[in-house]
């Protein structure tokens, strides 16, 4: 996990916006904001509305989406995909797995990583870009 970044404002955001090829408008700065400023960290896009409301960002569910699927793109987001229709966003983009926690809704990386062994093989042409891990958890029944 990288370290909290106390430093990381809206110039920071401007930079790393400009160099992700993503144009700074005021709505992606005051996200990025939002997402990078306290380290590494999974995210919904529910959350991250409820973040903005409370700082005063006016900013609807639907740019908020639409803002963490470019920043995905784009490679500064890492989706985590639990159910159907649940995403949520990891800061960290690096290689590594994660444990959803069923009854909270709540998503944190695997410590210490783990490994996957016997990838199946690939059809002709194609080649695996990742391989993502979600373990799902839930209290014990008595």
């Amino acid at each position: 996990m990288k370290p909290l970044m106390p430093s990381f404002d809206r110039r920071s955001a401007r930079d790393m916006l400009v160099d992700a090829g993503l144009r700074p408008t005021r709505q992606r700065l005051s996200l990025a904001e939002l997402l990078f400023a306290k380290g590494d960290r999974h995210v919904s896009a529910e959350l991250l509305q409820q973040e903005a409301e409370k700082v005063n960002v006016s900013v609807s569910l639907a740019t908020i989406y639409n803002t963490l699927h470019q920043f995905t793109q784009a490679g500064l987001l890492r989706e985590v995909a639990v159910e159907g229709n649940k995403a949520y966003f990891d800061t960290n983009t690096s290689d590594h797995h994660h444990f959803f926690f069923e009854e909270d809704n709540r998503v944190v990386d695997i410590p210490g990583g783990m490994s996957v062994d016997a990838l199946p093989e690939v059809p002709e042409g194609m080649e695996i870009t990742r391989v993502d891990v979600v373990v799902r958890l839930r209290r014990k029944k008595n």
